[in-house]
């Protein structure tokens, strides 16, 4: 959450500090700011309320020519949406970013005086006051202090007035990379914002203390010793972080699916069968579990469900889906014989992490499956299966999603194989099957009219409600959030056999109801189930393969994916429920990719 830019070099920092807040604004915010350590006139602060848009107007009054500075976009946690509370803050000599929260602020502010210095309501400005008050001209020494008083997660960008073309930086948890090139430095919260400058690029590793200069990155330890951090290098170019012609993001990123999905499939096939040890999984792990808990959050915890289904129906081995929050706070029942599988697209989702660090405590193995290299989840875990999907900008998620369905499917294909649950012909077809689901998302990319004439009759509704039974009442769980983060549209999803115990009372005169109906065991009873809200005066939409054509009596409208086996029919299903929810909230006039409150990468508790 929020976003952190640095840069120092030989170039004018101001315009390079707000095309980085720009490439991190998907990561959600509510106000933003820059300040520059100009040599004549000493830091130059501009922070405004709203987009970056309004701060790059209020900045462009500003002929300051300092090559170095610092910028951030704020969510707002500690505080209100105001100037004051924006970032950065400045306390006599000092001028900090912060990502994360701090929290005994309170207590630090009680013990060490601090509350007549403060203009803000943020815990950020309390970790500048301390720099301040301990600084001596020393600044390695005075972060180490500060930070041994700090509970909580923080990523740090420090100015210190008397340490000109410097930026220094500091984190516990929250994500920071950062690059050197001829003739600069530069930190970010994530790539988007590096990858203009360099593709090669470093994780901040954490308690180590960063000294960026116009001459390259220095990296100590808290006990000063220097560290040569890893190099990594990035796999895609920066139009992947571009829209591309398209008008929203998410568009671009629904389009992108069959490549994604090709992507993380094609390079774990040999043979026809599912191919693991490039990723340093190994079979005598798989071989030796007896159960699996999936632990994350939002839309990743709904792939971990499409698992779970995928897993205990052709496998047999049990499978428990754990919100990531709830898990982590619990005694969760894991040993050694349990393979802990933790799911992530950004890999720096806080409680997914502190998630993992709880199963690796109780002997589980953890087996992670996420979109970034080098983050911290992929870092901390056994294993890692990267999915390949690319940068995702729209905060609301579409090809991160599938692309962790496919990896659940090739784990659990492998998982069979090993187990002996699987011939190897069988995991052939499976494989074969897995690798065609690409076109199968393409050709309901391409028959998006229907849908579009779908959401501009949805898009005044009150309440949508999702319904469906099996693997399609998870893909209604995920369908229904959708909805809701970029529509505002109240929406539930529904296990369609229980609406006549309670919620069939919510069922009044055109309301619309979803129905999905994939799966043919249990086709005629999500009709029964449309039935029953249909002669309440539902207005409803049915998702089902071709070929099974129903009348008004049943439905209002019909949506068709392509004939496929419901297993490996999720992926186009998907692709319909997102499309949905993009038309609705397009023909709303919304602002699509960056919905309110909302944020990419849940950093903060």
């Amino acid at each position: 959450m929020c976003g952190i830019i640095g840069y120092t070099g030989q170039e004018p920092a101001k315009d390079i500090l707000i095309n980085g807040l720009k490439q991190l604004e998907y990561r959600g915010y509510d106000s933003a700011g820059i300040a520059v350590l100009d040599p004549k006139t000493g830091i130059v602060l501009k922070k405004k309320t709203g987009k970056v848009e309004e701060l790059a107007k209020a900045a462009s009054e500003d002929s300051t020519d300092a090559t170095c500075g610092i910028g951030h976009t704020r969510w707002a946690t500690h505080g209100g949406v105001t100037e004051a509370n924006a970032h950065p803050h400045r306390q006599g000599n000092v001028t900090i970013c912060h990502n994360g929260i701090i929290e005994n602020y309170k207590e630090l502010t009680t013990e060490y005086g601090l509350k007549n210095s403060l203009k803000s309501e943020t815990d950020t400005e309390v970790v500048a006051a301390l720099l301040d008050k301990f600084y001596e001209g020393n600044p390695f020494k005075t972060i180490k202090k500060v930070v041994d008083l700090l509970a909580g997660s923080f990523a740090l960008c420090i100015i210190f007035d008397d340490q000109p073309g410097k930026i220094f930086a500091i984190r516990n948890v929250s994500p920071m990379v950062a690059a050197s090139f001829e003739g600069g430095s530069i930190i970010a919260s994530d790539l988007t914002a590096v990858i203009n400058f360099s593709k090669k690029y470093f994780v901040v590793p954490e308690y180590h203390v960063l000294e960026l200069s116009q001459e390259g990155i220095k990296v100590q330890d808290l006990k000063g010793r220097t560290v040569e951090p890893e190099i990594l290098e990035v796999n895609w170019d920066i139009t992947s972080a571009q829209k591309g012609g398209y008008p929203h993001y998410m568009l671009k990123e629904i389009n992108e699916q069959p490549e994604a999905i090709e992507r993380t499939v094609s390079p774990r096939v040999s043979d026809g069968l599912p191919y693991l040890e490039e990723d340093g999984i190994d079979d005598e792990v798989l071989a030796n579990l007896k159960d699996i808990v999936i632990v994350a959050c939002g839309t990743a915890m709904h792939a971990g469900m499409v698992g779970k289904s995928l897993i205990e129906t052709k496998l047999r081995i049990p499978v428990t889906v754990e919100i990531a929050s709830e898990f982590r706070y619990k005694d969760p029942i894991i040993d050694s014989s349990t393979l802990t599988i933790v799911v992530s697209q950004s890999g720096e989702t806080i409680d997914t992490l502190e998630a993992l660090r709880l199963a690796k405590q109780k002997g589980s193995k953890v087996l992670s499956i996420v979109n970034v290299k080098g983050s911290t989840i992929a870092r901390e875990s056994d294993y890692v299966l990267y999915t390949h999907a690319g940068p995702e900008i729209a905060v609301a998620s579409t090809k991160a999603y599938t692309v962790q369905i496919a990896a659940m499917y090739i784990f659990a294909a492998r998982l069979g194989l090993v187990k002996g649950v699987m011939s190897e012909d069988e995991a052939r077809e499976f494989m074969a099957r897995l690798s065609g689901v690409g076109e199968l998302m393409q050709k309901t990319i391409e028959a998006s009219d229907d849908i579009r004439r779908i959401a501009n009759h949805i898009k005044n509704a009150p309440d949508v409600f999702y319904i469906g039974r099996g693997i399609d009442y998870t893909l209604s769980l995920e369908a229904s959030l959708k909805l809701k983060e970029i529509s505002y549209i109240h929406s539930e999803a529904y296990a369609a056999g229980e609406l006549k115990h309670g919620t069939i009372a919510l069922i009044a005169e055109q309301v619309p109801v979803i129905a999905i109906a994939t799966e043919e065991h249990v086709y005629a009873k999500v009709i029964s189930n449309v039935r029953e809200v249909k002669s309440r005066g539902a207005y409803v939409i049915l998702i089902c393969p071709e070929g099974k054509v129903e009348n008004k009596e049943v439905c209002d409208k019909q949506i068709f994916i392509p004939q496929v086996d419901s297993t490996f029919g999720v992926f186009a299903t998907a692709v319909i429920l997102q499309l949905i929810a993009y038309y609705t909230s397009d023909a709303k006039g919304l602002d699509v990719d960056k919905p309110r409150n909302l944020a990419k990468s849940v950093t903060v508790e």
